[in-house]
């Protein structure tokens, strides 16, 4: 237990676990902002090839 408590204390003194953090939580936003944007633009791409595919159905049944 002591031991553990020393670890700890000597962690607390060093800024290279507080800097990993960091950079972790950095890699988490970027990693969401990412999803977020692929997802929206995945949607409004299946979007935009379905228009295209209802236009070429459309003109097709007319032929």
């Amino acid at each position: 237990m002591i031991n553990a408590l020393r670890s700890l204390a000597v962690l607390m003194q060093t800024r290279r676990g507080v800097t990993a953090l960091e950079y972790g939580l950095i890699a988490a936003v970027i990693g969401g902002v990412v999803i977020t944007a692929a997802t929206g633009f995945g949607t409004s791409l299946s979007s935009a090839y379905d228009t295209i595919g209802n236009a070429l159905s459309t003109k097709a049944a007319g032929i």
